[in-house]
């Protein structure tokens, strides 16, 4: 079996670390593995004895793939140099996920568009994956018109800092925020990224944008609301879908039970639905809650939950990895 030289980079972020994890549960094929950090100030050691590369224009000689999430500004400056050094780059900042000419992809839901990659690919937010990741048989087959969502997303989705302001929050309500406008222990925070001109926020455009453009399909409606809550690892997100023509909540199930990278949870006469805290470091994508709008003609209500490190960031980029070995665009 060839094997490839891959390279991370943001190494020392949550969703570097996570990256790193996950190549060695998976097993990936890679010969070379280099460690790329954005933010030392020289070549460093880490706690297990790997050593962190400070990120320089020859860090890509002979790297086949670059698994980036330094952050965007970063991934701005450093991703085209990667690629112009024959790095294919799989970045997940949200720098080019709505550039014309790179891919936006989720495996489960569009893998075709690997093959037209100019030297980087973009890795969907963590909010967008999992939702796209279970509508996507629905929409093949009922084409989706609109989409409600509200999603409840938890601090890891911050970074490191975030999680430790809740769980210092947690122990000592009075510990002033410092990542976040307001207490995130005990709260919530109708308030994800940036506010735009038309008040919605950052992470809210987002959802909009790049499920139309994974899906393939601009006419689809999307409002979002993003709230963080204090949970530390895994979004979970209340979905209402308008279709052309009727799904039954049998049918849901049925298509769902089918997808790739869905598990179905959904017994309420046992209180089964999915949890954050059941779907923490698994792989998949959970879906329960299914019910049928009655306040429109074609309405279906879903609940959705996945760990935004891994499904969410990390695996999705891992997986597109592999999908690129395998399809032979590498």
């Amino acid at each position: 079996m060839r094997k490839y030289n891959v390279a991370i980079v943001g190494i020392r972020g949550a969703v570097g670390q996570e990256m790193l994890k996950i190549l060695r549960e998976r097993k990936f094929p890679y010969d070379q593995l280099k460690l790329i950090s954005t933010s030392i100030e020289q070549d460093a050691t880490d706690a297990e004895g790997n050593r962190i590369e400070k990120i320089n224009k020859d860090s890509f000689k002979g790297v086949h793939i670059g698994l980036f999430s330094p952050g965007a500004a970063v991934s701005k400056i450093w991703a085209p140099i990667a690629a112009k050094a024959g790095c294919i780059v799989i970045d997940n900042t949200s720098q080019f996920r709505m550039d014309k000419d790179v891919p936006l992809v989720v495996p489960e839901v569009n893998p075709e568009e690997i093959k037209n990659h100019k030297g980087i690919i973009a890795n969907p937010n963590c909010s967008t994956i999992q939702m796209v990741v279970v509508l996507k048989p629905l929409h093949d087959y009922a084409k989706i018109k609109r989409i409600v969502v509200s999603t409840y997303q938890s601090v890891s989705g911050a970074g490191s800092e975030a999680i430790e302001e809740l769980q210092k929050q947690s122990k000592d309500p009075s510990y002033p925020p410092a990542k976040f406008p307001h207490p995130i222990a005990f709260n919530m925070l109708p308030h994800i990224d940036v506010f735009q001109p038309n008040f919605y926020t950052k992470e809210e455009v987002k959802m909009k944008n790049e499920t139309q453009k994974i899906l393939k399909d601009k006419s689809i409606k999307v409002t979002a609301t993003c709230v963080r809550v204090p949970v530390i690892r895994s979004h979970s997100e209340s979905v209402n879908i308008e279709t052309e023509r009727k799904i039954t909540r049998e049918k849901a199930i049925k298509l769902l039970s089918k997808a790739p990278g869905v598990i179905v949870v959904d017994d309420v006469t046992k209180n089964k639905y999915p949890l954050p805290i059941d779907a923490a470091n698994k792989d998949e994508t959970f879906v329960g809650r299914i019910r049928e709008d009655e306040s429109i003609k074609n309405g279906l209500n879903l609940w959705i939950v996945s760990d935004n490190l891994r499904k969410g960031a990390a695996l999705n980029a891992i997986q597109i990895a592999e999908e690129l070995i395998k399809s032979g665009n590498l």
